[in-house]
């Protein structure tokens, strides 16, 4: 197969986006939040087919999310140093053996290992979207190209959202294992659009080195896997019984942070992160939401099963209302550049929808189900939007790849915390109160950083661009 040029000699600055590059920018990226809400209402299928509570069952979430936390900065600091293009194939394919391996697993210990994969391989698709993005806007000229982050923001969020839906027919259809099935054309379709269309970008343009494995730091990456690891094992089994993982977290992280303030070539420049105040409030902020968010799409969706009594079908039908809520809502407000306004408003939305799952009982109408749906939808459709602007604005672009990378990963310590605190109990109303307090008090978190950080103040606008924002 003949090789395209590199991203940056295709066209003559001035030119607009490539937009052959959208499809497997969006398929990609796309790939990890359809398996993340795809799961929602088959969590409960799955248990009663392997005889599994809710608290074994959960590691089929929290294994996704963490190959997925630890893979996405590893991915994006590949893609910074080697390009997009043999990542995002390499990821498209290990997504398709998952999902061979997830349809046919014959037990629950199998079908965890299928997540695992799953996690590793669609790590690619959300970096390689961002890095070719600033590729883009470098070659064009456009350092603000507020309607393709808008279109990525929409369709990931968008695929999040209406996921529980998908995940019902597919229930309906072909039982749990068609959930597991579904990887497979969609990754054979980003094999294929990857291939055709992705750049051959040269390795080492980040870092002009002729040997672009030297610049590749193992013991970093293995570190921070470590310490990560180990903090999402302690999240998933809280107790005293296992002391020792926050030790070994402390360990991994001060050995990690020596290591990357030493050598020449960091995994993660701690020097320039911690020097990056405005970026690290945005991965705090990114933490919160997306506690929030996994907090109801989980939770919420196992209420409408188990307390409240519908079938699957139904619960993922009752989830449809947020995703029109959450596209309508991102179209409108995308190409307005302003950040913080979406992140308050996103902020107060949450804490209402979080406010008003404490009204409901087994016996609310179905009105009262739709409203929570329809408030959360605002929020849905802003904040994803409103923090990937950010990260494009605040990261370092030879570092976007990584920096997008983190962004996820806190994302998904968010969506494990979520499980950790709504898991270890049967899914019924006194369980979603529990977690609705948990919600109120994060999203108040959320609404307080946001408040506090003056960087926000113009992030994003025309006169953003010359000068960084730092707190």
């Amino acid at each position: 197969m003949r090789l395209r040029q590199p991203l940056q000699v295709r066209a003559k600055k001035g030119d607009g986006f490539d937009r052959r590059l959208l499809a497997p920018m969006m398929l990609g990226s796309v790939l990890n939040p359809v398996n993340s809400s795809v799961l929602s209402v088959s969590l409960v299928p799955i248990g009663a087919a392997f005889g599994a509570p809710p608290a074994r069952t959960a590691w089929l979430v929290s294994a996704l999310y963490l190959a997925t936390s630890i893979g996405q900065p590893v991915v994006g600091r590949l893609i910074d140093l080697f390009g997009p293009r043999r990542l995002f194939l390499v990821g498209t394919a290990l997504t398709g053996v998952a999902g061979v391996v997830g349809m046919l697993a014959p037990n629950l210990g199998v079908l965890v290992a299928a997540r695992v994969l799953l996690g590793f391989g669609t790590c690619s698709g959300y970096p390689a979207a961002m890095y070719l993005i600033r590729s883009e806007a470098r070659r064009t000229g456009q350092e603000s190209p507020t309607g393709v982050l808008t279109a990525l923001a929409v369709t990931t969020q968008t695929v999040a959202v209406v996921g529980p839906s998908l995940g019902g027919l597919l229930i309906g259809v072909g039982g749990w294992r068609a959930t597991l099935a579904v990887n497979i054309p969609l990754a054979l379709a980003g094999l294929y659009l990857g291939a055709r269309r992705l750049p051959a970008t040269p390795p080492a343009r980040a870092t002009g080195d002729r040997r672009p494995l030297a610049a590749l730091d193992l013991p970093g990456m293995g570190l921070f896997a470590t310490a990560l690891v180990c903090l999402l094992l302690f999240l998933m089994e809280p107790g005293a019984a296992h002391w020792y993982l926050p030790v070994l977290t402390l360990v991994a992280a001060a050995a990690f942070t020596w290591r990357e303030l030493h050598t020449g070539q960091p995994f993660i420049d701690i020097r320039v992160l911690s020097g990056n105040l405005s970026l690290l409030a945005t991965y705090a902020r990114s933490l919160f939401a997306y506690i929030v968010s996994y907090a109801f799409l989980y939770g919420y969706t196992q209420w409408l099963e188990e307390g409240r009594g519908l079938s699957a079908s139904q619960a993922g039908l009752v989830q449809l209302p947020l995703f029109a809520t959450a596209l309508v809502v991102s179209t409108l407000t995308g190409r307005r550049p302003v950040i913080r306004g979406k992140l308050l408003v996103g902020a107060a939305g949450q804490l209402a929808a979080s406010a008003l799952l404490l009204t409901l009982t087994d016996g609310s109408p179905v009105w009262m189900l739709l409203a929570v749906v329809l408030v959360l939808g605002v929020p849905q459709g802003l904040n994803s939007l409103a923090l990937q602007n950010s990260v494009f604005h605040q990261a370092d672009p030879e570092r976007m790849g990584s920096s997008a990378g983190l962004l996820r990963t806190f994302g998904y310590l968010g969506a494990i915390i979520a499980s950790a605190a709504g898991f270890g109990q049967r899914a019924d109303t006194g369980g979603l109160h529990h977690l609705s307090w948990l919600m109120l008090a994060v999203s108040a978190l959320f609404l307080a950083v946001t408040v506090a950080d003056r960087s926000l103040r113009g992030l994003g606008t025309a006169r953003d661009e010359a000068t960084p924002a730092n707190p």
